[in-house]
Parts: structure tokens; C-alpha cells; sequence
């Protein structure tokens, strides 16, 4: 309206100024009603203007008391939407911040407000049922949002959490399953599935979400690829032990191809070794096991490494394992393993120069009990026994307990393999379930006495008669130790310890 009027004005004040700027004022002379009106061109044209003016200003201010209703409608639904977005906003802080109660007070306040975004009001009410503590309010409410297709991936997520917490796994598996069928894109619904099919022990299905999911960036290539070489060790270890050749075939298949998708995974080449050492492969198991110590060492692997061949000396034996450490000369298990296959050479000092390295390092039982025994096999037999009370105290070694008391290596359940499958896949790093559980693992000390009684003479009188430790029973102890001389008179006899065979 104010520029209508503007344009009206400036019209004037052009004409105006067109008459003056002419010369010629002109007449104009109006005849209505018994009025006769003479004037002239350009006060006329001003009058006309003003005229049209006045007839605007009255038309529009007829328009604007004729429009006051609606003009007041939309103050009222204007007001209504400010309040009801503040009562939404204060309602999902307070559910944030968990306080139930205020987060269903704000929920019930919108519903009366608000009416053009209804799915906020029933996500709050969700919400805030969850946020008081409401399990059966929170449970409705997502249960009815499954009537409004925008809303269902919410209410499956909501019913799955609340499944979930009432322990009802099926439902939960079901409720994810579908979700992951509405949006193939949304992690939480792949992880839920995935982890339902980890906990069924199916590797074949959740080979196929690993597969699914790299395929939509879901996971990255890498997650992708430790996921499916620890998925396919399992399923391989599953079938190791069939009587079907068809299905051990198929697992000596997926071993190889999880240890060559990923050499570091332990697991992988071990049960691959097996595979074909009981095919009477020896030979392409040694090449397994060779790639894995190449990659990371682990005590499995050379365990699993020395008993390819049965038919050999502990020379020979000692030489095959240090062609192992050579592999991968630097690392922690390769100083062990050569000092090991020192021990198995009859040569303590250089078992002793091999362990030296690792002077610095944490002290674990499987090191204070691999230095018992070279001390043991230098004729020290104080330092053994100091040794192996150190590592009575000293902690365990992850990586050993992956070996059972028997001495079987990764013999582990499908709820122990779904664990191993999460934290390869994930974080790179293997799981050591037994350990976690704080289970009997191989013994790592040699059956020594920690402490001697008596004098220094009756120690020595002792100390004579000692077996030897012995690192494999297929090598033999060679000829009986001689009976110790008798005690002094007054002392106790000191318990003879037994040799004990390494696994």
C-alpha cells in the first residue's frame, strides 16, 4: 500500500511539473449535479490523483477489516507452532538428560500444539517413556509408530533395544532383521543382525552381511577382509573334525584362503597346518606355517610347526625349528623359539645368549619358566629355583593360553570363535577367551622345587642327583639319573622333582 501511494505522488508531481514546465496552465471545467467547476489542466490533474488516491486508501482499509479474522487465525496457529517446537525442544532435552518425568510433560504439552510434524510427538513420547523408565508405555509407543511407513526404522530400533532389555533375543534378531531390510545402509541394524548370526554360530550368513555390508561402504575394505578370513577360519574349524571328506575338504578350502587373505591370523594357518598335515601334506603345511610366523608369531605356530614330523632327532628337530626363527628373526617369539630349539640341541649357553634380549622385558611365567630350565640345564639349580618363584607370581602370557592343558591349539567353542571373529574383525588383535576367563592353561614353569632346606652340604647332595628337564618325550632322557647319596643325619629328604614334557 505505501508503494501505490508513493507511485500515485510521484504520477502528481510529473504532471505537475509537466503543465508548469509548459507555460500553458489550460482549463478544465466539470458540470455534475447542478455543480459547474472550472479550474485549470493541472490543478484538475492533481484532484484526479488525489482522488484515486483517497479511493485506494478507502478500498484497501475495507480489504484490511475484512481480512481481521484471518489475520488472527494466523497470530493464534503461529503462537500455537512457536510453543509447541519450544515444548518439543524442552521435551528431547529432558529425555536427553534423563528426566523422565519432565520429558513427558513436554510430550503431552506438544501433543495439544502441535500439528503439522506428528512424528515428533510420537518419537518424544517414545522417549520419554524410555528416559521415566517405562518399558511397557515405551514399547506402545513404538509399536504404534509401525503404522506410519516414515516411522518404521525408528520403531524397529526402539523395539529391538526394548526386546533387548527384556532378554527376548528372537524378537530382538527379528525386529534388526527387518530393519536392515528397510535401510541395507544403517549400521546399528547390520551390526544387530551380524551379531545374532555370531551368536547362532552360522558363518555362512554372516559371511554374506560382511559381504553385503563392504558392498554398501558399511564397513571398510579392511574391516571387510579381517571379518572374512576370521569367519572362514571358524567355519573351517567347525567341520575340522568331520568324518564327510567333502566337508573336511571344504575346510582345508576356507583355511587356506583366510591364511592367505590374512597371513597374521594365527588361527587361519594353524587350522590349515592340521588340515593338510592330516592329509599327509606335511610339506604345504609347513609353508602355512612358515607365511603366518613371517607375518606374526605365535606360539601356536611353532608348536604346530614341530610336530609336522615325528621321525626325527631333537637335533634335527632343534635345526627344523630354528630354520622357523629365521623366518622372522627379530621378534619376541623367535628369541623364544630359538632358545627353545637350543634346549633341544643340548646347548644351554647358547639358549641363554638367545633369551638375553629379552632381559628388559615385562617378566611373564612362560619367560621365568624358559629361564628355569636353561638354568636347570647349566647346572644352576638355585637360579632355576629362583626363577620359578619369580614367575609363580608373575603373570600369564595371552598368546599361551590359545593352547589347552592337552596342548591343542585354538580348540575353542562357537561362542569362544564369535569373540575371536568380533575383535579380529574389528580392532585387528586376537582374542584369548580362555585367558579372559582366567582358565588352566599349558603349564609354562618345570616342576622344581622353589626353595631348599637345609644346609649347604645336604643342597649339593641333592643338586647331585637331579634329572634333567625334558623338552619333548619322543627324545628320550637318555640313560636313569643315579640315586642321590643319603641325607646327613637330622635333614629331610628333598622331594626329587619330575621331568615334565613340554606340549
Amino acid at each position: 500500500m505505501i508503494r501505490a501511494a508513493l507511485v500515485v505522488l510521484a504520477a502528481a508531481a510529473v504532471a505537475v511539473a509537466a503543465i508548469a514546465l509548459s507555460g500553458e496552465p489550460g482549463a478544465a471545467e466539470v458540470a455534475w449535479l447542478g455543480w459547474d467547476v472550472r479550474t485549470t489542466a493541472g490543478a484538475a490533474a492533481i484532484l484526479v490523483i488525489l482522488a484515486t488516491l483517497a479511493a485506494a486508501l478507502l478500498w484497501r482499509g475495507l480489504i484490511w477489516l475484512a481480512e481481521a479474522p484471518k489475520r488472527g487465525a494466523r497470530a493464534r496457529a503461529e503462537a500455537r507452532r512457536r510453543q509447541g517446537a519450544d515444548a518439543l525442544t524442552r521435551g528431547f532435552l529432558a529425555a536427553a538428560a534423563g528426566d523422565g518425568v519432565e520429558a513427558r510433560r513436554q510430550a503431552q504439552r506438544a501433543a495439544g500444539l502441535v500439528d503439522d510434524t506428528p512424528a515428533l510427538v510420537r518419537l518424544l513420547t517414545a522417549q520419554a517413556a524410555e528416559a521415566a523408565g517405562d518399558a511397557a508405555a515405551a514399547q506402545g509407543a513404538y509399536a504404534a509408530m509401525m503404522g506410519f511407513p516414515e516411522l518404521r526404522l525408528v520403531a524397529h530400533r526402539g523395539l529391538m533395544q526394548a526386546a533387548l532389555a527384556a532378554g527376548d533375543a528372537a524378537a530382538a534378531e527379528r525386529h534388526a532383521a527387518d530393519a536392515y531390510k528397510l535401510a541395507r545402509t544403517a549400521p546399528w541394524a547390520w551390526r544387530a543382525v551380524i551379531e545374532a548370526r555370531l551368536a547362532a554360530g552360522d558363518w555362512p550368513a554372516a559371511l554374506a552381511l560382511v559381504e553385503g555390508a563392504a558392498e554398501r561402504k558399511v564397513i571398510s575394505p579392511r574391516v571387510r577382509e579381517r571379518g572374512r578370513a576370521a569367519l572362514l577360519t571358524a567355519w573351517a574349524a567347525e567341520r575340522e573334525g568331520a568324518a564327510d571328506s567333502g566337508l573336511r575338504q571344504g575346510a582345508l578350502e576356507d583355511a587356506l584362503a583366510a591364511a592367505r587373505l590374512r597371513p597374521d591370523f594365527a588361527p587361519a594357518a594353524v587350522t590349515a597346518a592340521r588340515l593338510l598335515a592330516d592329509d599327509g601334506r606335511a610339506a604345504r603345511a609347513a609353508q602355512a606355517l612358515e607365511a603366518a610366523w613371517k607375518a606374526r608369531p605365535h606360539p601356536a605356530l611353532w608348536l604346530a610347526y614341530r610336530d609336522l614330523r615325528t621321525d626325527e632327532t631333537p637335533r634335527e628337530r632343534a635345526a627344523r625349528l630354528q630354520s622357523l626363527a629365521a623366518f622372522n628373526p627379530t621378534a619376541r617369539e623367535s628369541r623364544v623359539l630359538m632358545a627353545e630349539q637350543a634346549l633341544l640341541a643340548h646347548d644351554p649357553p647358547r639358549a641363554r645368549a638367545a633369551i638375553e634380549p629379552l632381559a628388559d622385558e615385562p617378566l611373564t611365567r612362560r619367560l621365568a619358566g624358559l629361564r628355569a630350565r636353561i638354568a636347570t640345564a647349566l647346572g644352576d639349580r638355585d637360579e632355576a629355583a629362583a626363577w620359578i618363584a619369580r614367575g609363580a607370581a608373575a603373570p600369564q602370557e595371552a598368546d599361551w593360553s590359545d593352547l589347552d592343558p592337552g596342548g591343542r591349539a585354538f580348540a575353542y567353542d562357537a561362542a569362544d570363535w564369535a569373540r575371536i571373529v568380533r575383535a579380529y574383525a574389528e580392532r585387528g588383535e586376537l582374542a584369548h577367551p580362555r585367558f579372559e576367563r582366567g582358565e588352566r592353561m599349558v603349564s609354562d614353569l618345570p616342576e622344581l622345587p622353589a626353595a631348599y632346606a637345609g644346609s649347604a652340604a645336604f643342597v649339593g647332595a641333592a643338586e647331585a642327583g637331579l634329572p634333567p628337564i625334558v623338552d619333548d618325550e619322543d627324545f628320550g632322557a637318555g640313560p636313569p639319573a643315579p640315586e642321590p647319596p643319603p641325607a646327613p643325619p637330622g635333614a629331610r629328604r628333598a622331594s626329587r622333582p619330575r621331568a615334565k614334557a613340554r606340549p
